[in-house]
């Protein structure tokens, strides 16, 4: 009797040729070397064919007919992977794996009401999140390693589709003993010669320091990190000051000191949050109702886990005259 050549089979295979190498596509898909290995030995034996020619120096290399059959392999994954989407469209059930990107910074305070909310309202949805900067998350959505991303407007090619739900200005973040924390504005030459924190990720920093640039100054920037919450810990000690546009609720740094939100006068250029999704990808309708999800609970008037845009300076006292 003729054996069958499984689904995941497939996939381990596709994901070979899409790696470069079964060790690759180990680390990628967490599947064991050995059972990739035996996935794409099995095919090769059904088949009675090579898939690949194996260089010690270039390692694998995809033959003519291995091409052949990765096309069909890649277009027998796509059809199956619409199953879910057919049944939906035949009932009222909402199920399915959805794959949502979500800019890093905003994670903590919008994925546990959007996205986590979603998948428990809809208990047969397999929501997977992948976190990540601006240039990670466009990667992914052009590899197709995720349905759609929730993130900024940061330079985004025609490819890709961007629906706009909110807008954050930047502020100015500074730690209570600042002196600039009793200031209800500050403006941008008042801030250059002081020292900087700077969110050190990609596009971020781009936008941050386009700010002054614009301006025509130069910021001082003494330190940098990737993470936020790092950045907000060295400007409540002190360090220096940091622009920021998400709006957390509240206002003490891990270590427990306090920040302070200063409003940056000047016209300068707001972070439009939204929905970004690649324009050749047809959305399904679980990831339309999704979307939809995310233009009910994000807007200008309630974003999860911010503060409104015109809340600055929560625990200041004015001075006692």
């Amino acid at each position: 009797m003729l054996n069958r050549i499984s689904l995941r089979q497939m996939e381990y295979f596709v994901a070979t040729v899409k790696y470069g190498s079964i060790a690759a596509a180990s680390t990628q898909i967490h599947i064991s070397s050995p059972s990739i290995s035996a996935a794409i030995a099995h095919i090769e034996a059904e088949l009675g064919v090579q898939l690949f020619v194996r260089h010690s120096s270039k390692g694998l290399g995809l033959t003519a007919i291995g091409g052949l059959i990765l096309n069909h392999c890649e277009d027998l994954l796509e059809r199956s992977s619409r199953l879910y989407e057919i049944a939906s469209d035949s009932s009222d059930a909402i199920q399915g794996t959805l794959r949502v990107g979500c800019f890093q910074p905003l994670t903590a305070m919008i994925a546990p009401e959007v996205l986590f909310g979603f998948s428990r309202a809809f208990p047969m949805v397999d929501m997977h999140m992948e976190e990540g900067d601006q240039e990670t998350l466009i990667s992914k959505l052009h590899a197709l390693e995720i349905d759609l991303a929730i993130t900024y407007d940061l330079q985004l090619n025609d490819d890709i589709r961007f629906e706009r739900l909110a807008t954050l200005p930047p502020y100015v973040l500074v730690s209570e003993l600042h002196p600039l924390a009793q200031q209800s504005a500050v403006t941008l030459e008042e801030l250059a010669p002081l020292p900087m924190v700077l969110l050190n990720l990609p596009m971020s920093r781009d936008y941050f320091t386009s700010i002054f640039t614009r301006a025509g100054v130069t910021p001082n920037i003494v330190a940098r990190s990737r993470s936020e919450e790092v950045v907000r810990s060295m400007v409540a000690n002190g360090i220096g000051y940091a622009l920021f546009n998400v709006r957390p609720r509240s206002n003490i740094s891990l270590d427990g000191k306090r920040t302070v939100r200063v409003r940056l006068a000047g016209d300068n250029r707001p972070m439009q949050l939204g929905l970004a999704t690649y324009r050749p990808m047809k959305q399904s309708r679980l990831c339309n109702v999704f979307m939809e999800r995310c233009r009910a609970y994000i807007s200008d008037h309630y974003i999860p886990g911010m503060s409104a845009a015109s809340f600055y300076d929560p625990h200041v006292v004015p001075p006692e005259q």
